[in-house]
């Protein structure tokens, strides 16, 4: 399964985007999540939602960002609404499930660049 993350890039503060993962596969039970990574700063995960929706959101992002997934087409979606400056990060999507092994695995999809101006 590879994951094609889109959507990012610059707005001002206070605007909106909505950032697309695409999985190339259906995995069953399955969490996906988007992290960012600021200049300087660690991964953080800033929302997530499982197969069985169950949500959850950085303290950060509570009230602004929502987190939805449409598994016939294979996609989560991250809607951020007023953002703010330091909402700025690369965006990162992932998706972790209990293999064959009974292991987790995670992949990552490729960074979008999200850039907020004041």
């Amino acid at each position: 399964v590879q994951l094609q993350a889109s959507g990012g890039g610059s707005v001002q503060s206070g605007g909106f985007l909505r950032l697309s993962c695409l999985a190339s596969g259906s995995i069953p039970h399955n969490i996906m999540a988007w992290y960012r990574q600021a200049p300087g700063k660690q991964r953080e995960l800033v929302a997530s939602i499982s197969s069985a929706t169950n949500f959850y959101y950085a303290d950060s992002v509570k009230g602004r960002f929502t987190i939805t997934r449409d598994d016939a087409k294979n996609t989560v979606y991250l809607q951020m609404n007023s953002l703010k400056p330091e909402d700025t990060a690369v965006y990162y999507c992932s998706v972790k499930w209990i293999d064959s092994t009974a292991e987790w695995t995670h992949i990552w999809g490729q960074g979008t660049l999200v850039t907020v101006s004041s």
